[in-house]
């Protein structure tokens, strides 16, 4: 692995000789120059930059922000927990597009499979492609939560690119996408046959306005995520102006971290990305600052998860039924006694499409109960049982 790395120059990073004991700079084991390669025993967590950004459309410059999101988030203070943290370095941009490509793949590949979560700094938003790939050898259908302005479904006949990974995605055999939720699109950037294929292939997609008027909305969204991909340009240019396509609507910093909090909670996500930041935009280094303090509240998720997926031990679980007049099941719901979060479990034939087992139980919200309480069928719980039966 370490092959495709290079390490980390800290020489130029503003307060590096001064890094509090507590801080990241002196908590993180990271691959600096002159210093030896982390080990990987007992890690949670990896930070990886990824140095690739040829086919960022208008952004090119991104696979440099790495560097400025790390010196940021190494003054940052560790919560109340202790970390296992490493940050490798950067993957260097190979001679061509796909020696990246492989990687990526590769090194993301064998951090899943000793269960360490990588938290990648990009580079351009096509590398979620690579993420994807690196699940193919887990033999699981994933899920898969981007927060982004736009589907970013392109044309699916041409190259991959920052604009077109999902495209990518779904017609890549074999297939192991088991669902697809956009958080935060904007009307206006979005085509309306994108739309209508979204609807067709049940995936689930949320408008900004919608999401900011309930912003605790997002919380099953992403709990029901193996791997999310943040664009940084979901974010309003006024609080993130370090990218080539930033807009003047989108969240708010402070939205951006509560996001990436929820996240790092969630207990069946398995990696993160943060892609298209750009310093050759940014104010102050404001973008990078930003991004530092949304890995921070990964973190913080991730050391504050509840371990209270309900898969297999129910018992922790408060158990509702709710009918549905005119429907062939009801809705059975648990809500735990741990962290008062809700599930809804979807009906699937027993031996039937084995693979997707790890899915009929949705996270989901108070007011799924209550839509189901109002005789409404919820529309994650419809959505999904379209792709179970």
């Amino acid at each position: 692995m370490q092959e495709f790395f290079t390490p980390i120059d800290t020489s130029d990073f503003n307060g590096a000789s001064k890094y509090a004991a507590t801080s990241y700079g002196k908590l993180i084991n990271a691959y600096v120059q002159g210093g030896d390669f982390p080990s990987l025993e007992n890690i949670h967590l990896a930070i990886i930059g990824v140095e690739e950004d040829r086919k960022a459309l208008n952004n090119e410059g991104c696979g440099l922000a790495a560097d400025y999101v790390r010196e940021n988030l190494y003054k940052l203070f560790q919560g109340n927990y202790s970390t296992k943290i490493v940050d490798l370095g950067n993957i260097k941009k190979g001679n061509s597009i796909d020696d990246s490509y492989f990687a990526v793949t590769d090194v993301l590949s064998q951090l899943l499979k000793k269960n360490i979560i990588p938290i990648v700094i990009g580079g351009s938003q096509d590398l979620t492609f690579c993420n994807y790939l690196a699940y193919q050898k887990m033999e699981q259908t994933i899920n898969i939560v981007a927060i982004d302005a736009s589907f970013d479904i392109g044309d699916g006949d041409k190259e991959l690119n920052s604009q077109s990974y999902l495209s990518k995605i779904i017609l890549h055999k074999p297939n192991i996408l088991f669902n697809f939720s956009n958080v935060g699109y904007q009307s206006y950037f979005v085509d309306q046959n994108s739309v209508e294929l979204m609807d067709k292939l049940f995936f689930d997609t949320h408008r900004l306005g919608k999401i900011r008027k309930n912003i605790e909305s997002v919380e099953p969204i992403v709990r029901n995520a193996d791997l999310v991909s943040f664009d940084i340009s979901a974010i309003r240019q006024s609080d993130a102006p370090g990218n080539g396509n930033a807009s003047p609507n989108g969240f708010y910093g402070e939205e951006a971290c509560q996001i990436t909090r929820y996240a790092g909670m969630s207990d069946k996500l398995t990696s993160v990305g943060f892609y298209e930041i750009n310093p050759a935009f940014d104010a102050n280094k404001q973008t990078a600052h930003l991004v530092a303090q949304m890995i921070w509240y990964f973190i913080d998720g991730y050391y504050n998860r509840k371990q209270d997926y309900p898969i297999v031990d129910k018992s922790e679980y408060t158990k509702y039924r709710v009918s549905i007049k005119d429907h062939e099941h009801e809705i059975v719901f648990y809500k735990s006694n741990k962290s008062d979060r809700w599930w809804m479990d979807v009906p699937y034939p027993v031996n039937h499409q084995i693979k997707f087992e790890r899915h009929h139980m949705v996270p989901c919200s108070y007011s799924d109960y209550e839509t189901a309480c109002s005789d409404e069928l919820p529309d994650n719980w419809w959505q999904t049982y379209q792709k179970l039966g």
